[in-house]
Order: C-alpha cells, then sequence, then structure tokens
C-alpha cells in the first residue's frame, strides 16, 4: 500500500447566520466569487485554488434530505478565523476595499520571521487574516 500524501488544504467552513450578509462582505469586499448558493443553507465562494464554504450554522446540523448527497451533518457554533493568502503587492488594495467598506483593520504587522498579516472580521464576527505565504516558510 501507497503512503497518502496530503497537497493541501482545498475548502476551508466558517460560519454565519446571515448568509446575506456574507454573500455581499465575501463577494463585494473580499473579492471572491460565488460558486454557489443555496437559499438560507450555504454560500460557497472560489478563493484561488480552493473554496471558502460559509454555512448558516442552523441548518448544517441538520440531516441531508432524501435524495440529498449523503453528506453528513456537520458545524460548529461561534466565530472561526481564515487566512487569504496574499501577495506584498496586494495589501494596499485590499485595505483600500476593507476601508470603502467601513471594515476596521484589528492588526497590521510584519512578523519577526518576514511577512505582513492584516487582521479584520466579516459581518459575523469570524476573525480573517490576509497573509504573506511567507509568515509559514512558504514561497
Amino acid at each position: 500500500m501507497s503512503a497518502a500524501v496530503v497537497e493541501g488544504i482545498l475548502e476551508t467552513a466558517l460560519y454565519a447566520r446571515d448568509l446575506d450578509a456574507a454573500e455581499r462582505f465575501y463577494r463585494d469586499v473580499v473579492g471572491l466569487d460565488v460558486i454557489t448558493r443555496v437559499k438560507d443553507r450555504h454560500v460557497f465562494f472560489r478563493c484561488g485554488a480552493g473554496v471558502l464554504l460559509v454555512f448558516n450554522p442552523d441548518e448544517t446540523v441538520k440531516p441531508a434530505s432524501p435524495g440529498a448527497l449523503p453528506v453528513p451533518a456537520h458545524g460548529t457554533n461561534g466565530v472561526g478565523h481564515a487566512c487569504f493568502r496574499l501577495t506584498r503587492d496586494g495589501f494596499d488594495g485590499m485595505i483600500a476595499r476593507l476601508a470603502q467598506a467601513g471594515v476596521p483593520i484589528e492588526a497590521d504587522f510584519e512578523w519577526p520571521m518576514g511577512g505582513r498579516s492584516i487582521y479584520f472580521r466579516d459581518p459575523a464576527g469570524n476573525s480573517l487574516e490576509c497573509a504573506e505565504p511567507r509568515i509559514w516558510g512558504i514561497e
């Protein structure tokens, strides 16, 4: 049997009860493209080579309806964290987008080992970060 090799993270999930606000924020402020939306259950976004899933936590704890894909009930309550990869040249544009939308930056700093991060929150209170990959030694 060959060893399994995990190649990266394909999707990240956050939770928000107000999917309309989440969709506007991630589409209009962060700049992600919507892949799909299912009423008040979820909205999914393309994020580079991955996908950001935003679920309504009240809906994802329910079992799948008959005939639906057999994805088990899952989810959580409370705020989470996601970090978006950003190049050094992308910070000014992202900071301007956040400022135009009235989204405050909670922190903006250089890591001791190199790389910049900014932190802010989505309408549901999730902690979001934009960072250069080199904060983790990734070029």
